[in-house]
């Protein structure tokens, strides 16, 4: 059980969060990554999440540009189609999605140029090509350990949870896209 002093603090970090990715977050596109699951038993949107949320922690913790980590955290894996199945014409998905990612991504939301690097360069190192900004850094290793965590079924704590949780009731709350 969280202390209601962790719960307030992770209350206020999440508000600040979703209100940096709404946009992402209510699009219907985005919610599309829930179809395909990513690690074990995890979907693509909550692996998005965690991702964008931890990454975002720790961006603002090392006085990052922490707005377009989370948006670019949250794209990183925007490729929309299941991974588990070889698509020959597409190549290897370890060494193509991040383009496939990145081309959706700029189908759909206006990025930064840190947006594009961190979604373009998140698999570093089968994407041989060196990240240059240190947010794309921060998501390259919060990826691989939420990744590993997935892949192994490491137990998440009730913190995680509960953030996953609170980030997927915004998400699915009724938005009008007619006037967009």
């Amino acid at each position: 059980m969280l202390s209601v002093e962790k719960q307030i603090q992770l209350d206020s970090e999440i508000e600040q969060f979703i209100a940096l990715t709404a946009l992402i977050l209510v699009h219907p596109k985005f919610k599309e990554m829930r179809q395909f699951i990513q690690h074990g038993t995890i979907d693509c949107l909550d692996h998005s999440i965690s991702v964008a949320f931890h990454s975002y922690i720790i961006a603002k913790k090392l006085r990052l540009d922490y707005q377009s980590v989370a948006r670019g955290a949250l794209l990183h894996d925007f490729f929309l189609y299941d991974w588990h199945h070889p698509r020959a014409s597409e190549g290897l998905h370890g060494f193509t999605h991040a383009r496939k990612a990145l081309e959706n991504a700029e189908k759909y939301f206006t990025l930064s140029n840190t947006e594009r690097e961190i979604i373009l360069k998140h698999m570093w190192p089968l994407n041989p090509s060196l990240p240059r900004k240190r947010e794309a850094l921060v998501v390259i290793f919060v990826d691989k350990w939420i990744s590993l965590k997935e892949t192994l079924r490491i137990r998440e704590s009730i913190a995680y949870a509960y953030i996953i949780n609170q980030i997927n009731s915004f998400i699915y709350l009724p938005v009008d896209f007619s006037n967009t």
